[in-house]
C-alpha cells in the first residue's frame, strides 16, 4: 500500500515550520507576485529560506505560478522561472500552457505540476498534459471519486495525481472565477480574489411584465450569501483515496492561520498514518473532532461520493468558530532555579519551566486551553492557573493581544517544544 504525500499550504516561512512541524511532507507557496494568492506573506527570500530549511529536514517545496497570464507579464515569468530553477524548488504549479512552455525553456530541471486551475477532470486531459512535460495534474475538484479511479487507471504510469482533501470550495469552476474581477476591480485569476462569493447578498426577484418592480427574497436578517460554499473534508474518506493510489493529498488555505495549519495537517498526518498502520481499524470520528474544532464554516465531502450532492452551499454566511479560537504560539521556554541550585552541573530534574507564549486572542486565568501535540491526535487540555508578564515577571490576571507579537508567560503541564500550537475553548 503505497503512503501518499500529504501536501499543506505555507503563505509563509513561519507557515510552511508550523506545517512541516505537524506532519506535512511537503508545502506549496506562492512566489511573490505571480500566483493565485499574492496576498500571502511569502516574498522571494522567504521563499528561498522555505526551500532551504525544507530540504534540511528532508521536506519538499513547490512553488505556484498559476496565474492566466496577460502577455505584459512574461518577462516576469521568465525571472521567476529561473530563479526557481537555481533555488531547486521540486516543482512549479502551472496553469497556463504559455507559462509550461517558458518553465520547460528557463527552468528544465524543475517538475511541472499542472494547477487544479486548468480544470483536468479527464483521462485524456491528464494524457494531454503529460505529453506537454507535466509531472503531476492536480485533478479538479469537480470529479467523483468513480471518474478518480477511472483516471487512475488509465493515466500515464508515471504521471502523478494530486487532489484536494480539505479546505475552501471555489464557488466558480475549479477557481476560475469573474465574480471577484466584475464586483472590485481584483482579478480571481491574478491572484487577486476579493472573495465576493462570501459577501452578504440581498436577492431581488422581478416581474417580466412590470419591469424595474423588485421585490425582495427574504432569507432572515442577514439576507443571504448564496454564493458561498461549504469547507470540503474528505477525511472519512481517506481510506478509499489511499487504495485508489492517489499520490499526493492537498490542503486548502495558505491565508489561513498557523492555529489552522497545526490543527488540519495534524488531524490528516494521523489519520493517513493510522490507517496504513492499521486499515481494519480505521476511526474516522476522531479526526473529523479535531477538525470540527478548526472549521469555520460547514463541511461537505462537494461531489466526491455523489455527482448530485446539493449540500454544499453555505447560506448563513458563517465564518468563524463559536467553541474554539486560535490561542497561541510557544516561542521560548526559560528555566526557573532554585536558590543555592543556581550553579554549573545544576541537576535539570529540579527545577520548573515558565514557557513563552505569543498570544493570538485575549487569555485569562480560568481559561481552558489544549496544546496541539504534533504526530498525535489526542491533544492536552488544561486550565489557566497562573499567568506572569513578560517583562516585569509579576502575576496578572489577563492579557490582552493589544500589539503585535504580544506574549506572557505560563507553566504548562507537560514538556513542550517552540513552534507548538495551543487553542483557546470559547
Amino acid at each position: 500500500m503505497q503512503k501518499p504525500e500529504l501536501l499543506a499550504p505555507a503563505g509563509s516561512f513561519e507557515k510552511a515550520k508550523i506545517a512541516f512541524l505537524y506532519g506535512a511532507d511537503a508545502v506549496y507557496a506562492g512566489t511573490s507576485s505571480l500566483s493565485l494568492r499574492t496576498r500571502a506573506q511569502m516574498q522571494d527570500n522567504d521563499l528561498a529560506n522555505t526551500i532551504k530549511y525544507a530540504h534540511s529536514i528532508g521536506k519538499k517545496v513547490y512553488a505556484a505560478i498559476n496565474i492566466y497570464a496577460w502577455d505584459e507579464t512574461y518577462d516576469e515569468i521568465k525571472k521567476q522561472a529561473k530563479m526557481l530553477n537555481e533555488l531547486k524548488v521540486d516543482g512549479i504549479i502551472v496553469a497556463d500552457g504559455g507559462i509550461v512552455e517558458i518553465i520547460k525553456e528557463y527552468a528544465p530541471d524543475v517538475e511541472i505540476h499542472i494547477s487544479t486551475q486548468a480544470n483536468t477532470v479527464s483521462g485524456h486531459s491528464a494524457n494531454f498534459w503529460y505529453k506537454n512535460g507535466a509531472k503531476r495534474v492536480i485533478l479538479g475538484r469537480e470529479l467523483n471519486k468513480e471518474q478518480i479511479k477511472q483516471i487512475m487507471k488509465n493515466k500515464p504510469k508515471d504521471l502523478e495525481i494530486e487532489i484536494f482533501i480539505h479546505g475552501a470550495i471555489c464557488f466558480g469552476y475549479s477557481g476560475r472565477c469573474f465574480l471577484s474581477d466584475f464586483l472590485s476591480g481584483r482579478s480571481a485569476n491574478l491572484g487577486e480574489c476579493s472573495q465576493s462569493c462570501r459577501w452578504l447578498y440581498n436577492v431581488y426577484v422581478e416581474e417580466t411584465n412590470n419591469l424595474g418592480n423588485l421585490m425582495p427574497v427574504e432569507h432572515d436578517e442577514k439576507g443571504t450569501y448564496i454564493f458561498s460554499s461549504k469547507d470540503l473534508c474528505l477525511v472519512k474518506e481517506i481510506p478509499e483515496i489511499i487504495q485508489m493510489g492517489v499520490n499526493s493529498l492537498k490542503l486548502e488555505g495558505r491565508l489561513k492561520t498557523e492555529y489552522y495549519l497545526a490543527s488540519v495537517v495534524n488531524a490528516y498526518r494521523n489519520a493517513i498514518d493510522d490507517y496504513i498502520q492499521n486499515p481494519q481499524s480505521y476511526d474516522y470520528t476522531k479526526y473529523l473532532e479535531e477538525l470540527e474544532k478548526t472549521k469555520t464554516r460547514g463541511l461537505t465531502t462537494f461531489y466526491f461520493n455523489d455527482r448530485n450532492n446539493k449540500d454544499f452551499q453555505e447560506y448563513e454566511g458563517k465564518q468563524y468558530n463559536s467553541n474554539y479560537e486560535f490561542g497561541g504560539k510557544i516561542v521560548g521556554i526559560e528555566t526557573e532555579l532554585k536558590n543555592s541550585e543556581q550553579q554549573n552541573n545544576i541537576k535539570l530534574e529540579n527545577t520548573k519551566s515558565k514557557v513563552i507564549i505569543e498570544i493570538k486572542n485575549k487569555l485569562k486565568v480560568g481559561d481552558e486551553l489544549e496544546i496541539i501535540i504534533p504526530n498525535k491526535i489526542q491533544t492536552c487540555k488544561f486550565t489557566i492557573d497562573k499567568l506572569w508578564d513578560i517583562d516585569t515577571n509579576e502575576e496578572i490576571e489577563f492579557v490582552n493581544p493589544g500589539k503585535a507579537e504580544q506574549k506572557v508567560k505560563m507553566v504548562l503541564p507537560i514538556e513542550v517544544q517552540e513552534n507548538w500550537i495551543i487553542r483557546k475553548k470559547r
